[in-house]
This record gives structure tokens, C-alpha cells and sequence, in this order.
């Protein structure tokens, strides 16, 4: 994926040399010195691949990276199970299999003792889990929130609707506009849960826990674009093929959140974008409120309440994980946050806005800058899920045993730290900016090529 700092990889990997001069001070808690800025917004200059959605983030969620490169100990042996991978002997947590590589990244990273955890949590799954999820009879389907196309009331309804949301302005239906589109990239998170080591649905009917759970999440948030997607269409106030073209070309890119097919990272990063999922639509629906939308206010704060509940149910997988297995679920969660929690969306692209823009433009840049700007997610946001979820999971007081999930324990504890430290960098200098009259902007195709405002 494209990047606003030099040496940020396609896939969205960070390194070291990723980072930019600030962030590798700040988050080695050395004094900071002045900061390099972008030339076209004067925002850090930091990967945008660790956050969602907004790129200033990105050197935060990542602090202490490390590095995907194969290790020292490759054998050049390749594996039966994965073509093309090749076997590395022994992990630097200790694992007790063949860690493999492939393209760069670490694959298949569960222990074996990581897989009798997930094996052992079964009847858990299948006991606690579906408390978390509604029955379609029960729970709201997009056509009661919109007009009702079989009623001769119909098109005096959609003019309310377009009425209600007259006002909405151009940076918000920016934002709107990316959240739906993440929202109707589906189909990439379910492939993505698919991936995993003991939990994946084989068949794709398998009558297993976690094959459940993995189907029903899946059509509980299918409605989530499906309603925003109707509402922008009859909104009038967006370009729809613009935005079509960009959800066709964001499912065929996928996602790459770097989760090694290992449940234990991967049910960190859902914990983590659930919740940033229900900030961001709790903020939509706030702002929708302020702008006199009512509808628009309703339906994304019924999305903000499902995702909540999607939440609750990611965070209790991962305390169990944690009660069973202290120190692997805590290195996973440490592992998670030295990586950086990418944006679902992190490959969206409409075909136009780079060469449109120039400068080095980015459509994923882009859209999350608006979004911290306009306060729907910002770096400060962040900052608050790592440090709910160092509390939610109790991580002080997790009995690890090795010393290496000891040093991951005290990382975890100062993390959240860190991310605010540059969170108060860009809020200042974006306040700076404003002050100065200084303007930056980016035309966007979803609203019919006209000017954003990025600062």
C-alpha cells in the first residue's frame, strides 16, 4: 500500500526505517526534536497502515516495530502444507513448531500449544458466544430504517430523507461514504477469519463453534453496508458509480492485517477494530444529530450498538485465551500493537484520486485524515482502545511466567502513553494550521470530484 513516509512496504508492513525521525524518538522515549512534516498537509509524516482509520496514528500503534524478515535460522526447506513457504526452526517467542514464511510474512505462527488452547475453548465458544448474537426475526433489517419502496408513500418519503439530509456537508459525506465502503468489504473479513489455525469453517458449513460464529457475525454486519449503502443512493448527494467502482476494487485488493492464520492475533485485532468500528459510527450518528439528519442518526447509532455487542464478544474470547494461556495471549496482544492495527480499508482505491490529486496522494490518507480532522476517529481514539483494552484484559495483573511475556506485560502498561504523545503533536500542529489560514485539500470522486478540506 502506498504510504506518506519513504520505505513503507506494499502490504503495510512497518519497520524501523519505516518510521519517521519523531516517531522513533517519541516511542523510544527519547526527547523528540523537531518533527518532519508532509509538504501538502503538514501532518507527521507516519506510515498510514497501522490504524483505523487515521494515518497520523500509524508510528503510535506501531511503537517498538518489528521486522518481517525472515530469520537468521531459515533451513531453505520449503513446506508440504504451505507451497512456496519456507520453514524457519524456532520463533523468538519459543514456539515449539516450524514457524514458516512466505512473501515476506511469518504464516501459521499458532504453537502447538496455542492449538490445544483453541481446541479447549470449543464448548466455551459454543456455550458463550452466541449470546452475542441476535436472531434475524429479532433484530432490525435495513428496509425499516429507509423508505418503503412498496408504499405509495414512497417518494414523498425519500424527499424527507433527502430533505433531513440537505445540510450534510462534504467532509462528513467523505467519511460516510469510507465507512460504507469498509462496511461493504465484507466478504475480505470473513475470508480473512477463514484463514485461521483450529477456527476456521472448513466446508463452509461446518457445524463447529467458531464456523457459527464466524457465519452469523458475518450476516449480522452484512446489514451494516447494506443500509448505507441504500441511504447514500437515495440521498442524492454522492457520487453511487464513483463509489461502486471503489467497493469492487477494495474487495478484489483484500486486506492484509498480518494475523500469521494465528487466532490469538487475530481476535486481538477484531477486539481492537470493533471497538474503533463503534466509535466511529457512535460519531457519525452524533454528527448526523448536529446536522439535523435524524435518520442518518438512527441508523448508524443501531450500527454503533451492534458492533458494541460484536466487541463485547472479540474482547471475551481474548480474556479467555488469557486466562488459559497468560503469556502467549499476552505477547499476541503486545505483537498486535507493535504491528499496528491496519484499517480494514487500508487498500481502498477509486482509480482516480492519486493521479487526480498528485503530490504522492492516497485515498486511504485521505479519507482518514478528514475523519480525525472532523473528530469521527481520531489519533486520541487510538490511544483509548489500547488503553481500555490494557484494562478490559486486567494486563497488569496476568500471571506470565517467561520473561519475555514479562517485558511484553510492561510495554502493554506505556503504550497508550506513547500514542497520546503524538496525538498532542498533531493536535497541535493542526491547530497551528488553522490559526496560520493555512488550507490543504484533496478533491474526492464521491463527491463529484469537489475539494475537501484536510486540515
Amino acid at each position: 500500500m502506498p504510504s506518506s513516509s519513504p520505505g513503507a512496504g506494499a502490504s503495510g508492513g512497518v519497520s524501523p526505517s519505516n518510521l519517521s525521525p519523531i516517531a522513533q524518538r517519541i516511542l523510544s522515549g527519547a526527547s523528540a526534536g523537531p518533527a518532519p512534516r508532509s509538504p501538502a498537509t503538514g501532518s507527521l509524516i507516519l506510515p498510514p497502515s497501522a490504524v483505523r482509520p487515521s494515518p497520523v496514528s500509524t508510528a503510535a500503534a506501531a511503537a517498538a516495530p518489528t521486522t518481517s524478515a525472515p530469520s537468521t535460522l531459515t533451513t531453505g526447506s520449503s513446506s508440504s502444507e504451505t507451497p512456496g513457504a519456507t520453514v524457519v526452526h524456532r520463533g523468538a517467542h519459543g514456539m515449539d513448531s516450524p514457524i514458516l514464511w512466505l512473501g515476506g510474512q511469518r504464516v501459521h505462527s499458532l504453537s502447538e500449544h496455542g492449538k490445544d488452547v483453541i481446541r479447549s475453548m470449543s464448548d466455551w465458544a459454543g456455550r458463550e458466544l452466541p449470546r452475542f448474537l441476535k436472531p434475524a426475526d429479532r433484530i432490525w433489517q435495513p428496509s425499516e430504517l429507509l423508505p418503503d419502496s412498496a408504499s405509495p408513500d414512497f417518494f414523498d418519503e425519500v424527499a424527507a430523507l433527502r430533505a433531513a439530509g440537505a445540510n450534510l456537508p462534504l467532509d462528513y459525506l467523505v467519511v460516510l461514504v469510507g465507512d460504507m465502503v469498509t462496511e461493504e468489504a465484507l466478504p475480505s473479513y470473513m475470508n480473512m477469519l477463514n484463514t485461521l489455525d483450529e477456527t476456521r469453517d472448513e466446508t463452509g458449513a461446518a457445524d463447529t463453534p467458531w464456523a457459527h460464529w464466524t457465519r452469523h457475525w458475518t450476516a449480522e454486519e452484512n446489514r451494516h453496508g447494506d443500509v448505507l449503502n441504500k441511504y447514500l443512493y437515495l440521498s442524492g448527494r454522492v457520487d453511487m458509480r464513483s463509489v461502486e467502482t471503489t467497493i469492487q476494487r477494495l474487495i478484489g485488493s483484500g486486506l492484509d492485517p498480518r494475523l500469521e492464520n494465528n487466532p490469538y492475533l487475530c481476535f486481538v485485532y477484531t477486539s481492537f477494530q470493533e471497538r474503533a468500528t463503534k466509535i466511529s459510527h457512535g460519531n457519525t450518528a452524533r454528527l448526523a444529530t448536529y446536522y439535523g439528519d435524524a435518520p442518518l442518526a438512527r441508523l448508524t447509532g443501531l450500527i454503533a450498538s451492534d458492533e458494541s455487542r460484536h466487541e463485547a464478544a472479540y474482547t471475551a474470547i481474548v480474556e479467555e485465551v488469557l486466562r488459559r494461556d497468560p503469556d502467549g495471549g499476552v505477547l499476541a496482544f503486545a505483537d498486535m500493537m507493535k504491528k499496528g492495527i491496519v484499517m480494514p480499508a487500508h487498500f481502498v482505491d477509486d482509480g482516480w484520486h492519486t493521479e487526480a490529486n498528485g503530490r504522492g496522494s492516497n485515498l486511504f490518507v485521505d479519507y482518514a485524515t478528514v475523519a480525525d480532522a472532523i473528530g469521527v476517529y481520531t489519533t486520541n481514539d487510538y490511544a483509548n482502545i489500547v488503553e481500555h483494552l490494557v484494562k478490559r484484559w486486567d494486563i497488569e495483573h496476568v500471571p506470565v511466567v517467561s520473561g519475555e511475556a514479562a517485558e511484553a506485560q510492561a510495554f502493554l502498561m506505556k503504550h497508550s502513553e506513547r500514542i497520546r504523545r503524538l496525538a498532542d503533536l498533531q493536535m497541535e500542529r493542526r491547530l497551528r494550521d488553522r490559526k496560520r489560514g493555512k488550507t490543504w485539500s484533496s478533491a474526492f470522486s464521491w463527491v463529484f470530484k469537489r475539494e475537501v478540506s484536510l486540515v
